[in-house]
């Protein structure tokens, strides 16, 4: 398996509407402890090395 860096969320505006909605009202310390768990629980679910050492390089 490779790192997809196209475009490949249905509704991209609809899932960044919701994941600004899932940090509404939260502190910056509650915010970044969702985006924790969200990154955590989505690299579980890729559960690939490759691809996740891959997207960390792609991040930075």
């Amino acid at each position: 398996m490779t790192l997809n860096t196209q475009p490949n969320i249905a509704d991209p505006d609809g899932f960044y509407d919701e994941l600004l909605a899932a940090h509404e009202g939260l502190s910056k310390d509650q915010s970044d402890a969702l985006n924790a768990r969200l990154i955590l629980i989505l690299a579980n679910h890729i559960g690939d090395r490759d691809v996740l050492r891959a997207a960390l390089q792609a991040a930075t």
